[in-house]
């Protein structure tokens, strides 16, 4: 519920902004908003995630999500909402969502089993891309009805299924830790947990090599729809419909994939698939082909985040896993706004296809250099850490 009215607010602030100031830079101001504390915040929300209680800190941040929800449904009911306000709003939003998300990410190993938890973590990756189909439309019908700041409210009333369900959740209390490390020398714990674990490490490597190279694709998806296949908004639509529906099919495929296969060979047909799919959506001769490649595409881009995920959850120490997720978050938010940055760059002299299947080219050359060379761990497979091992041994 909460996803599907955080994706009805995305949609109305770019529309909104847009329609207000009719300028390109004013809309990708406002997604960089939303976006970018991930990546400057999320290793800060590890360490508050590793320091207290879990459950109560992800309440705090997401009561504050609320906050600023309610202040932006307040701002647009005005009649009124300038630019620059609401851009300060969308940033104040992702700022708390930053340094919560590692929280919620983390207790998910105390909520199921070691041998479920890539099954939960899969149905997580599913909820949220449903709500990327579900959400855009909702905005429109919100807006439609009775403009934007209905759709900012239903996206703060949203929230509150969250804090329900957080209130619900019986869990034994996590003692703050009591020792005196400061926040620069936990943030660096963190950092050499991460690159000490074989599994944690490439998972971080991994995932950074697919933000630069692949998940540029996700920022050019109108530029795709406009530019090459000339079909306007509508287009756009469906080629992000054709991306939410694929993933939402991949993360709940990804769990019987890895009970039969293994997590080690799903992963790596997964990459395979997202660099097949890349190049047949940049190479399709029209709209609806491209549609069908990118339902591929979001089933293997969708299965391959879950996987490194899961890898992460697995095998990160328990003291530690908030830092580590932290980190992997932090390589996920940065370098994936670069790459979209530097390939926008490129594809405005006019080879977006070009661009779209050289970055998933270069993706499938890391790849084989990988397996080449021998660098995916062989322990992907085993199981989890004993949670009750002490984290810093």
């Amino acid at each position: 519920m909460s996803n599907v009215g955080s994706w009805m607010q995305t949609v109305a602030v770019g529309v909104l902004v847009t329609a207000r100031t009719g300028q390109a830079g004013w809309t990708g101001l406002v997604a960089a908003a939303g976006f970018l504390p991930i990546g400057l915040l999320s290793p800060l929300g590890g360490v508050m995630a590793d320091r207290m209680d879990r459950r109560g800190w992800l309440f705090a941040t997401t009561l504050g999500e609320t906050l600023f929800a309610v202040a932006l449904a307040l701002l647009a009911a005005t009649g009124h909402p300038s630019p620059g306000a609401v851009t300060l709003l969308v940033l104040g939003g992702g700022a708390m969502s930053a340094v919560g998300f590692p929280a919620y990410q983390a207790m998910m190993p105390d909520l199921v089993a070691p041998e479920e938890l890539g099954a939960a973590i899969s149905l997580s990756s599913a909820q949220f891309n449903l709500g990327r189909v579900v959400g855009p439309a909702l905005a429109g019908l919100a807006i439609a009805a009775g403009g934007y700041a209905w759709a900012f409210a239903i996206n703060a009333a949203s929230f509150f299924a969250v804090l329900g369900a957080l209130i619900a959740l019986r869990l034994p209390a996590t003692p703050p830790r009591s020792d005196s490390l400061s926040l620069r020398r936990r943030l660096a714990e963190g950092a050499r947990a991460t690159f000490s674990n074989p599994p944690a490490r490439f998972a971080v490597l991994l995932i950074s090599v697919v933000a630069l190279t692949a998940s540029p694709f996700i920022a050019l998806v109108p530029a795709m729809a406009i530019d090459v296949f000339h079909a306007g908004a509508a287009g756009t639509s469906l080629l992000v419909s054709a991306q939410g529906v694929g993933a939402v099919c991949g993360a709940l495929a990804v769990t019987p994939l890895v009970s039969r296969f293994g997590r080690r060979a799903v992963l790596i047909g997964d990459l395979a698939g997202v660099v097949a799919s890349l190049v047949g959506y940049a190479a399709a001769p029209d709209l609806w082909a491209g549609a069908a490649a990118l339902v591929l595409v979001g089933a293997c881009y969708i299965g391959l985040l879950a996987g490194a995920n899961t890898i992460v959850q697995l095998h990160a120490p328990p003291a530690l896993r908030g830092r580590i997720l932290g980190i992997y978050m932090m390589a996920l938010g940065i370098l994936y706004p670069l790459g979209a940055v530097v390939q926008g760059a490129i594809a405005g002299s006019g080879a977006l296809r070009v661009v779209t299947a050289g970055g998933a080219l270069v993706l499938g050359a890391a790849l084989v250099g990988a397996l080449a060379a021998g660098r995916l761990p062989a322990g992907l497979d085993r199981p989890a850490l004993d949670p009750n091992v002490d984290a810093r041994r």
